[in-house]
């Protein structure tokens, strides 16, 4: 996560805030995410040196504001990367929950924009945005959300926001504001991230492809006169040798039936994302086609 070739990585480890399961794809093995248990992972983590936490969103996943603030009194050093699900929130509240989150854990929020994901969850929510729609939506809520955090004064007559004379009067203990983190492989999604983010993640694609995206945004952001760190997203299986690793990775697809595999990949097709799109079409769903890359497997994202 460093413009620096030289630099350590940031290594984040992530909270299963919608429950933890022992094999992929199914629910028998299942740890409920209760508060005592993600409490139990953030305090490891962070005992155990990574550098954050991933709070996911949706609809399946307890409220990550609500969980990011039980774990101040039981976390001193970790930086938590908080969802921040744009389309259903309004940027000056949003701002002072960050500025008072980001107090509470003296210095140590991160955030991680998401506009959309599934529609039809989305819809589930009462949003009904269209794709492209979703990002000019998450710009202007960005636009106001970091001024606001920078100490301004706000008045903003936008398409889908208008605010007059907003303020923010408790300021964040990080300047301007909390680092913004994002992913997103369209169009839409590359312009947000040039003009709004500081640091863009995306997931786990083949070397090529991955080095294809980070040139784009450096581009673009260029074009804006900025400059984003950039990131990749990846569940890592860490063994002896490669052999147990590569035992490991097919231990946690084991349960999935092809009948399951069939119901994620055409749940994947129903979905506007591009990212999800490029990630299904790695592998097909096929089970031997997993390795997309030397020692990257792509069988996380298959139920």
């Amino acid at each position: 996560m460093s413009q620096d070739p030289h630099a350590s990585p940031d290594i984040f480890w992530f909270l299963p805030t919608s429950g933890d399961t022992r094999y992929l794809g199914t629910s028998d093995f299942g740890r409920a995410p209760t508060n005592a248990y993600m409490r139990q992972i953030a305090v490891t983590a962070e005992e155990l040196g990574y550098d954050g936490l991933l709070i996911p969103t949706g609809s399946s996943c307890l409220d990550p504001w609500v969980v990011a603030s039980s774990l101040v009194p039981v976390t001193q050093r970790i930086k938590l990367l908080v969802a921040l699900r744009t389309s259903l929130g309004a940027p000056v509240s949003s701002a002072r929950q960050a500025a008072t989150l980001d107090q509470a854990l003296g210095g140590r929020l991160l955030l991680n924009v998401v506009p959309g994901g599934d529609a039809t969850e989305l819809e589930a929510d009462g949003i009904f945005l269209a794709h492209d729609e979703r990002y000019a939506y998450a710009d202007e809520f960005l636009t106001i959300w970091r001024r606001l955090l920078a100490g301004e004064a706000v008045d903003f007559d936008g398409k889908y926001f208008k605010v007059k004379q907003g303020r923010n009067f408790f300021p964040p203990v990080q300047k301007p504001h909390p680092p913004l983190y994002f992913g997103g492989s369209s169009d839409a999604a590359h312009d947000l991230a040039a003009r709004q983010v500081d640091a863009y993640l995306t997931w786990g694609e083949p070397p090529a492809a991955v080095a294809e995206k980070f040139a784009d945004i450096r581009r673009r952001a260029a074009q804006q006169g900025r400059q984003v760190r950039l990131g990749v997203r990846l569940h890592v299986i860490v063994r002896e040798t490669n052999e147990e690793a590569w035992a490991d990775a097919e231990r946690l697809i084991s349960k999935l039936t092809d009948e399951d595999i069939a119901r994620a990949q055409a749940g994947y097709a129903r979905m506007d994302s591009v990212g999800q799109s490029r990630m299904a079409a790695l592998h097909g769903g096929r089970r031997d086609r997993l390795e997309v890359a030397p020692n990257l497997w792509a069988g996380v994202g298959r139920g």
